[in-house]
């Protein structure tokens, strides 16, 4: 029987500080915790995905920091993890161990080989999702990558993912708006109760406002109000808010995701909560790189401009 998640409203993919020598900096971690989680409108926490550099961690790594995270939001949060994974038997063994620990559902990342044309085979991705499904009890959320990168399913293929009786969200980021109406209206025709979590940064307001059960994204780590109120007005169906919020949400956005490289985003975020004190580092770990000082300053100034600091004290 499929275990009972929750994952209405806004879901923070946490950020993960490491130390200058790129050991995990925990304290810092359980700083962003405190604050990211604070909002009344955050119902879960998804780690181990791009925005903890899930990728770039050993296996004891991601256990401890399931483990962490749990100990610190408790047993009634609904926790996530990702399986960034190679092969299928590597996320298979990685479910695992995350169930192990304690996670209440998996998030699978398609694999580096699916852009080869698997997204559009429903026999590759039919036959990774089935094999994680048989191998744990965990229900399990779709990472639906940009279509354009090569990594993202058809419409077609998702409807077929989202009939697997324990895949119960869809993390949406195809990168194309009429392409995420296309994908909730199919996802919602097959499973009703599958909640479909838009991640697409540049277009938040657009997806709520199309339909949506809640929202997933890393720019929680740095902006867990905003996308709280953003929520609550797209549940509210208050268009006048949703384009205020979205004024405030509009530089910010541009300066952490807007600017080529697109790699740098998490590592912007980083560099934002480090300018408000939460983290002691904002180094990442290879192959991403530090944003250079021109960029890093301009995250400065876009988080002062937004008045992010009176969050802190909130």
């Amino acid at each position: 029987m499929t275990r009972s998640v929750d994952l209405s409203g806004v879901t923070v993919a946490t950020i993960l500080p490491f130390h200058d020598d790129f050991s995990i900096d925990w304290a810092s971690y359980e700083r962003v915790l405190t604050y990211c989680t604070r909002p009344k409108g955050i119902r879960a926490v998804f780690v181990n995905g791009h925005a903890g550099e899930g990728a770039t961690l050993d296996d004891a790594e991601r256990i401890e920091v399931i483990r962490r995270t749990r100990a610190f939001i408790g047993p009634d949060v609904p926790l996530l993890s990702g399986i960034i994974a190679w092969s299928t038997a590597e996320a298979v063994a990685q479910a695992q161990m995350a169930e192990a620990a304690g996670v209440d559902a998996a998030v699978l990342f398609p694999l580096p080989q699916f852009s080869g044309g698997a997204g559009t085979d429903p026999r590759y991705a039919l036959d990774y999702v089935d094999s994680v499904l048989a191998a744990t009890s965990l229900p399990l959320s779709i990472f639906q990558q940009p279509v354009a990168s090569g990594y993202g399913f058809s419409s077609s293929v998702l409807g077929e993912l989202v009939a697997r009786p324990r895949v119960i969200a869809v993390k949406e980021g195809s990168g194309d708006i009429g392409l995420y109406e296309d994908n909730l209206r199919r996802i919602k025709a097959v499973a009703p109760g599958c909640y479909m979590l838009p991640s697409n940064y540049h277009w938040l307001v657009a997806q709520v406002a199309i339909g949506a059960d809640g929202i997933l994204s890393g720019m929680a780590s740095l902006i867990p109000d905003l996308l709280s109120d953003l929520w609550s007005a797209a549940e509210a169906g208050d268009l006048h808010t949703l384009r205020a919020l979205n004024d405030q949400l509009y530089p910010i956005v541009r300066t952490i995701y807007g600017a080529p490289p697109l790699i740098e985003m998490h590592t912007r975020i980083k560099v934002a909560l480090r300018h408000l004190g939460l983290i002691s580092s904002a180094v990442p770990r290879r192959p991403l790189l530090p944003v250079p000082a021109d960029v890093a300053a301009r995250v400065g100034q876009a988080v002062d401009a937004a008045g992010l600091a009176r969050l802190l004290s909130a």
